[in-house]
């Protein structure tokens, strides 16, 4: 949908700007001097005839600029993000096993969508500083410096209409919506490939082959001798797990072992 709405914007625009002319002779005046253009910019090949103000003759001039490549490459752009966003909807419903297969799709999407991601940033940047030079073009300020007869201070020019460029404007706002997008959706299908999964799997097994929190210490319970004893002065024996006398030995001749 956003994408839809990129291109239909920009695409489908049409617009004009009306100019007059009040020429010292009135006869020679004209007050509708209609410039009509549209997608995709190329300004140059719009031509229109304006009075010179010297007898009935016109001479025929033309809007300057060529902004048809950014135009072309952003609606491209819109287009094509459409059109695999469509074929991707119908994978995900329809072909989920062929999908996952291998993990080669959600590797091809994730790829995908990294490089719509850039060219919605490159292409939307590209059109804002086209529609900027547009605008420029289109003034009808600027376009009455073209006109010779405007030049004559006996002779008055004044715009009538302006291009209404609301559209266009729109355009550019909805390209970096794109961008927004796309690049959000970047993580989701990041999680759908095998470098996700496979990151997960070793940070599970790094913590599975750490070891126990005993023997992290230096605890062993081998260290206190096979017989269990502690041979610490001023202690009592005791009979062993097997009984056997375990002798826990006093500082001194005589032990508690002897009489057990």
């Amino acid at each position: 949908l956003f994408a839809i709405f990129a291109f239909a914007t920009c695409g489908g625009y049409s617009g004009g700007l009306r100019l007059s002319v009040d020429c010292a002779n009135k006869s020679e005046s004209d007050f509708n001097i209609d410039i009509a253009f549209a997608y995709p910019f190329r300004l140059h090949e719009v031509n229109f005839d304006v009075p010179t103000c010297e007898g009935k003759r016109r001479e025929k001039l033309s809007l300057i600029g060529d902004f048809s490549s950014s135009a072309e490459f952003f609606v491209t752009i819109a287009v094509f993000a459409f059109l695999y966003s469509l074929a991707a909807t119908v994978v995900y419903i329809f072909f989920q096993n062929k999908y996952r297969e291998n993990n080669r799709g959600p590797l091809i999407d994730f790829i995908v969508t990294v490089v719509f991601s850039f060219l919605w940033l490159v292409s939307s940047s590209a059109w804002a500083k086209g529609l900027s030079d547009v605008k420029i073009a289109t003034d009808p300020d600027e376009v009455l410096l073209l006109m010779s007869a405007c030049k004559q201070q006996s002779n008055k020019c004044l715009p009538v209409r302006s291009p209404v460029m609301s559209s266009l404007n729109t355009s550019v706002v909805f390209g970096y919506l794109n961008f927004i997008l796309w690049a959000g959706n970047i993580w989701f299908v990041f999680k759908e490939t095998g470098w996700h999964s496979s990151g997960q799997r070793h940070a599970a097994d790094t913590m599975e082959k750490q070891p126990s929190g005993y023997n992290q210490g230096g605890y062993n319970q081998d260290s206190y001798g096979p017989a269990g004893g502690y041979n610490q002065p001023g202690s009592y024996g005791q009979v062993g797990e097997y009984g056997q006398s375990q002798s826990y030995s006093q500082s001194g001749p005589t032990s508690f072992a002897n009489q057990i």
